[in-house]
């Protein structure tokens, strides 16, 4: 099978290093964000990797982003959250979410990283969201679907403020949400891959859903232009046309980072319209892919 490489994208760069990333994404102008904290203590999780978690609430974090060139830096004061979520609006303010001291638990940064607004956005968000347009969206995990009403539609979007906008109702013949798998947003619209629908699913400007048959049936990641969709699965790029409700496959490729190396592990991907984002094992380092 051919190989496709990824280019790199941005890396936090190595002043930065006495912090320690909370969390980290690509938003929607195409900054990888980091988001450190200096004072933290290791937490050991039995059914996952152990992961940083703050000594102090309230405490103040520094917001780093970077397009590839020189980082941008601002300090958000008095954060009360452990993100497990974290994205950067068009307009500057920033979100996080996660658990933390009290609820709600979504929390809304002005651009001068003060005054948050607080909402709730339900348990167990597996994706968050901002659209180019400020938008919203939010896909979960079979743990919020079961058990909070505000997680129960499987995929919503809101408004800039919390509002919430526009929930998923399947159409007949596509099922109800039970897992998240992979979320591509981009001017409105999404691109929604779940369990257990055999079928990749998009939500127009409009709330209109339409449905394809894939030859990924399990996905990780999803980047769309016109007809043409890339599906990302184990490390195997599916390059599809949508035609009457299937996309049809003209070319697989093993994706590989940038010198040639078979990615056998990545931690996150973030589907922004045609572009496919992919942090393999450094938690300081990502990667693009145009699809």
């Amino acid at each position: 099978m051919r190989s496709t490489a990824l280019r790199p994208h941005a890396t936090l760069p190595g002043p930065y290093d006495a912090g320690t990333v909370l969390a980290t994404t690509v938003d929607a102008r195409g900054n990888a964000v980091w988001l450190l904290c200096p004072d933290v203590e290791t937490v050991r999780n039995p059914y996952g990797p152990s992961y940083p978690k703050p000594r102090r609430y309230p405490y103040d974090a520094l917001l780093v982003s970077s397009d590839g060139r020189p980082p941008v830096e601002r300090t958000l004061t008095g954060v009360r959250v452990r993100p497990s979520a974290l994205d950067v609006l068009p307009d500057g303010r920033v979100l996080l979410v996660g658990g933390g001291v009290g609820e709600p638990n979504a929390w809304l940064f002005g651009r001068d990283g003060r005054s948050p607004r607080r909402f709730s956005m339900g348990r167990g968000a597996r994706f968050v969201r901002s659209d180019r347009r400020g938008a919203l969206w939010s896909a979960y995990s079979d743990e919020g679907i079961h058990s909070d009403a505000l997680a129960a539609a499987g995929l919503v979007r809101w408004d800039g403020h919390g509002n919430r906008q526009w929930s998923l109702t399947p159409p007949d013949g596509l099922p109800y949400p039970v897992d998240a798998y992979a979320l591509n947003v981009d001017d409105g619209a999404a691109w929604f891959a779940y369990h257990p629908s055999p079928r990749l699913v998009h939500v127009g400007t409009d709330g209109r859903i339409t449905s394809w048959t894939t030859p990924a049936g399990h996905p990780r990641g999803i980047a769309a232009h016109g007809t043409e969709v890339t599906l990302l699965a184990d490390d195997v790029l599916h390059r599809c046309r949508a035609s009457a409700g299937t996309l049809d496959p003209f070319q697989e490729t093993r994706l590989t980072l940038p010198d040639g190396t078979p990615l056998t592990r990545y931690t996150d991907v973030v589907g922004r319209g045609r572009r496919l984002y992919v942090r393999g094992k450094s938690v300081r380092q990502w990667y693009v892919l145009e699809g």
